[in-house]
This record gives structure tokens, C-alpha cells and sequence, in this order.
């Protein structure tokens, strides 16, 4: 009961007021101002990004949870565009093969309890060339004593985090899906435990023409 309270009432406003970081925000801006024509995003949330998408003409809201959905409200209404709320599982896309030019996910593919499953959903729904613009925490591959806290805290994560994982190597589940790599940087995220600081900010591709 109070866990299901947490995670209905508390947890959607904690998430809003964390993904607000600058250093977070700054990564949006990086991944998001260039794209145009319409979009998918990956986990909506609370709109964060909204602000960041300067030339598209529609965005497909993808958020499963309706309570965090509600918290953007105020958002889409000073969209410039359309925004349309799509109700539905990262790993069951309802959009037909080859259609989608553009997909986003920002600090989404941790969450999503079948990754290798979203992932081939969203190779499907690309169109060949079409691209995949992620920004994730993932796997610090570099500091082994960070790594290990990442794989030991996980199951906690998951708990109080809305399935969140912090040990996720999202570059090679790209790879295995078959995507392939258009721009790919590391950075750490100032004002974020060194134990999720590490951020991979990519741009894949659909193989095709």
C-alpha cells in the first residue's frame, strides 16, 4: 500500500524535480535542437523536453504512467506543436514498420523492464536511415570500484526508482540490435552521484537508405 503510494503520488515529483538538473537539461538541448518533422519520444514524462524541440512539427508522447503524464500538462500547452499522448509499452510500439524518421529517449532506456525487446520494437518502426537520439546513464566502464557499486545497488535502484537499472550497457545493446553508430560521446553529468554520472549521448541509425 505505501509503496504503491510512493510510487503513484511521491516518486513522479521527485523524478520531475531530479531530470531538472542543469547539467541534464544542457544534454537535452545538445541532443534535441536540431531534430525536425515529427518524433516519437520514449517515455514522455513531464515534457522536460519540450522546450528543446525547435523545428519539429509533431511529437508522439509515448508515457505508459498517466500520473506522470498529468505533470505535463502545462508544458505541452505552451507547445508549438502537436502533442499527442500515446498510452502504450516501450516493448509493444503501436506504429507500423518503416514509419518513423525520428525516436527519442532520454533517460528512458534504463527503465524499460525488457530492453533488447524496445530496442528491435524501435528498429522496426524506423525508417531505413531514420535515427535513434538517446541521452542515458549506463555502466561506468572505466572505474571498476564505481561499476561494482552499480551492479550491487541495482536491485534497490530498481525498487525505488520505477525499475531504474544503473548498470545498463546501453552503446552495446545498440550494437546487438543493429544499429548503427552515427555519433557517440561520454561525458559525467555535474550535480549527479558519481555512482549515475557516467551519460552516453548518441545518434544511431536504421541501416538503409
Amino acid at each position: 500500500m505505501l509503496y504503491k503510494l510512493y510510487q503513484q503520488h511521491i516518486f513522479p515529483h521527485l523524478l520531475n524535480q531530479v531530470m531538472q538538473t542543469p547539467s541534464l537539461m544542457d544534454l537535452r538541448r545538445e541532443l534535441l535542437l536540431d531534430i525536425s518533422g515529427e518524433v516519437l519520444e520514449i517515455g514522455f514524462g513531464t515534457g522536460l523536453n519540450l522546450p528543446f524541440y525547435q523545428s519539429v512539427d509533431k511529437v508522439y508522447a509515448l508515457e505508459p504512467n498517466p500520473t506522470i503524464f498529468k505533470l505535463a500538462e502545462s508544458r505541452i500547452q505552451q507547445a508549438a506543436f502537436q502533442v499527442e499522448h500515446i498510452q502504450a509499452s516501450a516493448e509493444a510500439l503501436p506504429f507500423a514498420e518503416n514509419s518513423l524518421e525520428n525516436i527519442v529517449s532520454t533517460w528512458t532506456l534504463c527503465s524499460i523492464a525488457e530492453l533488447e525487446q524496445s530496442l528491435q520494437e524501435i528498429y522496426r518502426v524506423l525508417q531505413p536511415g531514420g535515427t535513434l537520439h538517446v541521452v542515458e546513464h549506463v555502466l561506468n566502464r572505466q572505474n571498476l570500484n564505481i561499476q561494482r557499486l552499480q551492479h550491487l545497488l541495482t536491485p534497490i535502484q530498481k525498487k525505488v526508482a520505477d525499475g531504474c537499472h544503473l548498470n545498463r550497457d546501453i552503446e552495446t545493446a545498440l550494437l546487438e540490435t543493429g544499429f548503427e553508430i552515427e555519433t557517440l560521446n561520454y561525458v559525467d553529468a555535474e550535480g549527479i552521484p558519481k555512482i549515475g554520472q557516467r551519460m552516453l549521448l548518441a545518434r544511431v541509425r536504421k541501416l538503409g537508405s
